[in-house]
């Protein structure tokens, strides 16, 4: 805030003051208490006093009264000090909101933090890479970028990373669904992106599952079976007999258990499972599928980001990382830190830490999510030697980020106690919880282009493209529907799950990035208008604020901390409320206070100014969360 004094740093340096100079008595920064006051008080803080009572030896109210009177005879700007029981409140004059304004809210950088030395990685999208990017996807890009921006505003040391998964048995389901079915498809000869022609014959793949899957439950429920599958019926029949006993959410999980068993037994997966090991051991044939597949994928999430307007400083791949960690699994086997069991699998006991044993490598020495994570892990802190490391990760990854930053840890890596999962609640429908496998999904290039279409249709009903050329009107309808579709994924908390309502999320008078951005075009217009005479730029003289006026100020006030709060907790969400905030707070003043048509020259250059201010502010915040405004709506 430039050298601008805040209230509280005035108050705490005085009242330090007052206690050594009225009682003799040295006191810390931290016995001073400052709170919000009663709503019914006009005033900006409160002192509380009752630490000081011990020291003084005087009723509450005395002891606020002298140390009131001190505050006041100290510092100009204070209007009234009334003290009330325990407490002292205390009300500062328009000047000094005026001060405020003048010295420290119109700089140019007012709220940012300075640089600070740590270094963070951003870890976001993690798309894999055997269907296009959906909804859920949409709210993990939206939400990494943001937190990026915030963190970046904070001072930190930011960049941000893709790991895209790129191998593994999902991405082999797809590969064989393809080679199955596909008859030879393309994105050229189907007129489909990449990516989503993909996606199709994931579905595809467990359509076809789910039939084979139930020919072997049938089978098994006759038991006409072969000597291969022997095995497998003497656990199917036990869990039947255990099943007919038991009742409830037990019988669920057997239920489960049963088709798990039938499910691995089908043709389909066993093919799966080779050609996974086909990939692992280099087989030209299936090493050739993969990259032109995966080709198709990696130009479809490219016209997905652009139209996202999100970006990577680095991307990584888990084809490449995943041997990285097969390494540190050797190296862990050799310190002790894992164990062999009978089938050649490998394992860590995380018994001790609450959890239970968890895999890192198969038996068949095929690698599982883990195994690769802690080799990108590694890879990454070589990279960009990060204080913190950071992963936007859905919270159905709660227990894996758990496993893996107690691998790191207990492997003794550098990066280990930087480990941080960005846990956030999933993405939901009216309709219910989406399914990529069975093509339930919003996807998220028709989304977009829903926004984008829904922006149009109402801003042309609402008559607001008047005087707009074609590509302006266009570029218009982006930038609404785009920042609606982000305001609403960010405007709840990360934590929480979130309830997707594309038409709310594009109203013009809720709690929309719509409503703000009109806020914004609205300041805009009057800055226009103010071109015309630039006298409001050289300053104003202005003795007095309206209620609204004051409120505008004191508001923005918050800003500082508001960011540091949000940086400090991670969460877009509380900067996404600022900027709503302000823009009703700033629609109030606009309609209570006229500018070009102010008593005098003095009020219009400040409402001008104050104008200036807010729609900076706004833009300042959108910009850094990944959203734009418009300079006309």
């Amino acid at each position: 805030m430039s050298n601008f004094t805040t209230f509280e740093q005035l108050i705490i340096q005085n009242t330090i003051s007052a206690m050594k100079d009225l009682f003799e008595v040295d006191i810390q920064e931290s016995q001073i208490t400052l709170n919000e006051p009663p709503k019914d008080f006009d005033g900006e803080t409160t002192l509380v006093l009752f630490p000081f009572v011990r020291f003084t030896k005087k009723s509450p109210e005395e002891t606020g009264s002298i140390i009131g009177e001190y505050l006041q005879s100290k510092i100009p700007f204070i209007k009234t000090t009334i003290p009330v029981k325990g407490f002292l409140n205390i009300a500062f004059s328009d000047q000094y909101w005026i001060s405020f304004f003048k010295d420290a809210a119109i700089l140019p950088n007012f709220g940012k933090m300075e640089p600070k030395k740590e270094k963070i990685l951003i870890e976001y999208s993690s798309p894999n890479t055997n269907k296009p990017l959906h909804l859920g996807h949409v709210r993990n890009n939206v939400l990494g970028f943001a937190l990026a921006g915030l963190l970046k505003e904070n001072g930190y040391d930011v960049s941000t990373a893709c790991l895209v998964n790129d191998r593994g048995v999902h991405i082999c389901k797809s590969m064989l669904a393809w080679q199955k079915y596909g008859n030879h498809e393309t994105p050229q000869s189907s007129g489909l992106k990449g990516d989503k022609l993909v996606g199709k014959y994931y579905v595809i793949f467990d359509q076809q599952l789910k039939i084979q899957t139930n020919e072997i439950l049938e089978k098994w429920a006759k038991n006409q079976f072969d000597r291969l599958v022997e095995v497998e019926i003497e656990k199917y029949n036990n869990l039947v007999l255990k099943k007919n006993s038991t009742d409830g959410e037990e019988k669920e999980k057997i239920e489960a258990a049963i088709v798990t068993l039938a499910k691995a037994e089908t043709p389909l997966m066993i093919e799966v499972r080779q050609m996974l090991l086909d990939w692992e051991n280099g087989e030209t044939a299936v090493i050739d599928l993969w990259k032109t597949m995966n080709g198709w994928v990696y130009e479809g999430f490219a016209v997905t980001y652009k139209a996202l307007g999100v970006a990577f400083d680095k991307y990584y791949y888990e084809s490449n990382t995943y041997l990285l960690g097969k390494n540190i699994v050797e190296e862990g086997l050799e310190k002790g830190v894992f164990f062999k069991k009978s089938d050649n699998s490998v394992w860590i006991d995380l018994t001790a830490d609450g959890l239970d044993e968890k895999l890192v490598l198969r038996g068949d020495g095929t690698s599982v999510y883990i195994t690769q994570d802690i080799g990108t892990a590694d890879l990454k802190y070589n990279d960009f030697g990060m204080d913190k490391s950071i992963y936007v990760v859905g919270n159905e990854q709660d227990y894996h980020f758990k496993v893996l930053k107690l691998i790191a840890q207990k492997l003794q890596k550098p990066h280990a106690d930087g480990i941080f999962h960005y846990s956030y609640g999933m993405v939901d429908l009216p309709s219910g919880k989406m399914k990529s496998r069975e093509g339930t999904v919003v996807d998220a290039d028709d989304l977009v282009q829903e926004m984008i279409d829904a922006a149009q249709q109402q801003t042309e009903e609402l008559g607001k493209v008047e005087g707009f050329s074609a590509s302006e009107a266009e570029n218009l309808y982006r930038i609404i529907g785009l920042s609606a579709l982000k305001f609403f994924l960010l405007r709840v908390d990360p934590k929480k799950r979130i309830l997707f309502d594309p038409l709310e999320s594009i109203d013009l008078h809720g709690y929309t990035a719509a409503f703000v951005q009109y806020t914004y075009a609205r300041t805009q217009s009057i800055m226009r208008r103010a071109a015309a005479d630039a006298s409001w730029q050289a300053g104003f003289e202005k003795e007095s604020l309206s209620p609204s006026e004051k409120e505008l100020l004191q508001f923005i006030y918050k800003y500082p901390s508001i960011l540091a709060f949000a940086g400090k907790e991670m969460n877009p969400a509380l900067i996404i409320d600022f900027t709503y905030n302000l823009a009703k707070l700033y629609n109030k003043f606009y309609a209570e206070n006229p500018i070009f048509a102010a008593e005098n020259k003095e009020d219009m250059k400040f409402r001008i100014a104050i104008s200036a201010l807010c729609g900076q502010l706004i833009q300042r915040c959108f910009y850094y969360l990944g959203m734009e405004v418009p300079e006309k709506m």
